[in-house]
């Protein structure tokens, strides 16, 4: 990967969500150190030509393979445009340079993460000034920098001594202070794995008062090949079974568990049937609404999901006198959704418990906000899935589900897409529905997805963002008159959400 790639008619890699990602690999369409030189002295010459010459530009990493060389190569050619540069000591969660770059006013930060790509992938993902990840126009303005870049062999490094300490422990003790509340007999396990969340979500816990933790021995150290799990990501099926287990053996009262870069928090709870994880939009649920009931009388807070989650938010905001906003899929977006900002998240189990920190998704505050909420709840009696019960009482059983469809060719999305517009159903499980193309929406708004919304049920269908796939995100919901009743209002809901499964099975 550190020799120069040979001239390819490959095209290189675009950016997607906040940068690059993809396969490890030699040439322009794939992540190694050439496409990280060229792209950060890309970079650098789009923030001069916005007058931001010299200014500080945070670099960190996480512990896949390649990860090392090509933030030490990130950090060198910013060093070598006149940047003062910040490089993070080691292998650290991606919350924690969203965090730095805040915290330290820097105009850029460079992540060097695939997040929860497979062991063969990196990425390389930008932050701006503010610590949000880049929105377009930034992210094409950036690509036509890089594309005027020469060899990567020409373009100038110079060493970078890496930083102490002093931002993590800023950053825990910051996110030490998030619990509201005074209980912390909590029995804890944890995963993160194999990612780089173990050390920093077992010191934030701890520094918040929980020290009855466990962790999943076998996935704790950073591993890039990602031993135990098939795929690294807490939302594919199996990947949680070994934190589940250790939960049952050592009877924990919470579970969770963290992708490689600890941006993303899943939460498993015990129930009648045994552990489960929750979904992300349960989980959002259960935040949204405790951070909405901690914030001071009057200050008129405002939280926000995207387009593809869960409706329940915007009720129990609007029960709660909170504003609420939906915007497109991704923190990108949801962090610029207006002033007041308390919480925001995505059903794909990400969640920003503290804008003013990290406007980003952070699993390590999320996980101490969860355990805040679950140890009150415990010294009171109630579990998690109480909390659940009762929301469904009061706004309706909330069910969820996505269904992907993976393609070989690009252009089988488009067409897809285009036989989908051309007649879109006009019942859902039994539920008239309309149809709301965003592409026919200006400004921001406007994206390829369309929204089939009725009484009961929805549809969301758009092209994934970072892999070749249409998906559909599909809710329904059920009404319920009182918690006797929640059995029939859950089988209600299941039944009807298998059957519009099967609807978007057969798009």
């Amino acid at each position: 990967m550190t020799d120069e790639a040979a001239p390819t008619d490959e095209a290189p890699l675009a950016f997607g969500t906040a940068g690059l990602r993809g396969p490890l690999r030699p040439g322009p369409g794939g992540m190694n150190v050439e496409t990280v030189t060229r792209t950060t002295a890309g970079l650098a010459a789009w923030l001069q030509g916005r007058c931001l010459g010299g200014s500080v530009v945070v670099v960190g990493r996480d512990a896949r393979h390649g990860s090392a060389e090509f933030a030490e190569a990130a950090a060198e050619v910013l060093a070598a445009a006149d940047f003062s540069v910040v490089l993070l000591p080691r292998p650290l969660p991606t919350p924690v340079l969203a965090f730095a770059v805040r915290r330290l006013g820097a105009q850029a930060g460079v992540q060097i993460t695939a997040s929860h790509n497979p062991a063969t992938d990196n990425g390389y993902k930008v932050y701006l000034g503010g610590g949000a990840q880049l929105v377009s126009p930034a992210d094409r303005e950036i690509e036509g920098a890089v594309a005027s870049i020469g060899p990567a062999s020409e373009v100038p490094r110079l060493p970078v001594e890496p930083a102490d300490d002093a931002l993590l422990t800023e950053y825990l003790a910051r996110v030490a202070s998030l619990p509201r509340g005074t209980a912390r007999r909590l029995r804890i396990a944890l995963t993160p794995l194999h990612g780089v969340g173990g050390e920093t979500v077992v010191a934030a816990l701890t520094a918040a008062g929980y020290t009855d933790l466990h962790t999943v021995t076998e996935q704790f150290e950073p591993d890039p090949d990602f031993p135990t799990v098939d795929f690294p990501n807490p939302e594919e099926p199996g990947a949680t079974d070994a934190l589940l287990a250790l939960a049952e053996r050592v009877d924990a009262d919470l579970a969770i568990a963290l992708d490689p870069d600890a941006d993303r928090c899943a939460v498993g709870v015990p129930g009648p049937d045994g552990w489960r994880m929750l979904s992300g939009d349960e989980t959002g649920a259960l935040l949204g609404q405790y951070l909405i009931g901690v914030q001071d009388p009057g200050s008129n807070p405002l939280v926000a999901t995207t387009i593809v989650s869960s409706q329940l938010l915007s009720k129990i905001a609007a029960a709660h006198g909170a504003r609420f906003a939906q915007t497109l899929t991704g923190f990108k977006w949801l962090v610029r959704s207006g002033p007041g900002l308390v919480y925001a998240y995505e059903e794909a189990i990400g969640h920003c418990v503290d804008p003013d920190a990290v406007r980003d998704k952070d699993g390590i505050s999320a996980a101490v906000v969860v355990a805040d909420i679950a140890a009150g709840w415990k010294v009171q009696g109630h579990t998690l899935l109480d909390r659940l019960d009762a929301l469904a009482v009061q706004f309706g059983v909330h069910a969820t589900a996505a269904v992907s469809h993976r393609v070989e060719r690009l252009e089988e999305i488009t067409a897809m897409m285009e036989r989908f517009r051309a007649a879109p159903p006009t019942e859902l499980a039994g539920d008239a529905v309309t149809a709301d193309d965003l592409l026919d929406r200006r400004g921001q708004a406007r994206t390829d997805a369309v929204v089939l919304q009725g009484s009961r049920t929805r549809m969301v269908v758009r092209p994934s963002g970072t892999e070749p796939k249409v998906k559909c995100y599909l809710e329904v919901v059920e009404a319920v008159s009182n918690h006797a009743d929640l059995p029939r209002g859950r089988a209600g809901a299941a039944a009807r959400l298998r059957a519009l499964t099967e609807v978007a099975l057969g798009l």
